[in-house]
């Protein structure tokens, strides 16, 4: 699926779109953002590469980070529901993840924690998109929030 529809979608279903983003950089918020018509479905994007902004900017909980690491899909559910409170948006998407070189025996590279949130709840999920470069880990994350926030803007 494309940015272009999800401007569509949300737009005919009365949706606004905030991101937390880590790994990716701004990626996502860039990418819908270079679609004319954006501005009628994204309110804001958080970029949040640094524990301190995460807390700071999103609410993250120190305690959080510290028990489970930044890349968890607790700390990715904080920063969907810090992204959503902090904004206009009905729906908030967050991105933390590895996106490597490196990682580790328990966060390896290519780990990637996502999650939605709505005024119902968040949903996370983690995938691991394998050691396959960080530019590919990046995008392969962008691709995946994109179609969350699809899935979750259609009826």
């Amino acid at each position: 699926m494309s940015v272009e529809a999800l401007i569509k979608a949300a737009r005919a279903n009365g949706h606004m779109i905030a991101c937390a983003e880590s790994c990716t950089g701004g990626l996502l918020g860039a990418g819908i953002t270079a679609v004319p018509g954006s501005s009628d479905i994204f309110d804001r994007g958080f970029i949040t590469y640094s524990n301190a902004a995460k807390a700071e900017m999103l609410g993250v909980d120190p305690a959080t980070i510290a028990a489970h690491g930044a890349v968890s899909e607790e700390v990715a559910a904080q920063m969907a529901a810090g992204a959503l409170g902090r904004s206009a948006a009905t729906l908030a998407v967050s991105i933390t993840g590895v996106a490597g070189p490196g990682g580790s025996e328990h966060k390896p590279e290519g780990r990637v924690c996502f999650a939605l949130a709505t005024p119902a709840g968040t949903r996370t999920e983690t995938v691991e998109f394998g050691a396959i470069g960080r530019a590919q880990v990046r995008a392969a994350a962008v691709e995946h929030a994109l179609a969350l926030l699809i899935g979750a803007v259609q009826p």
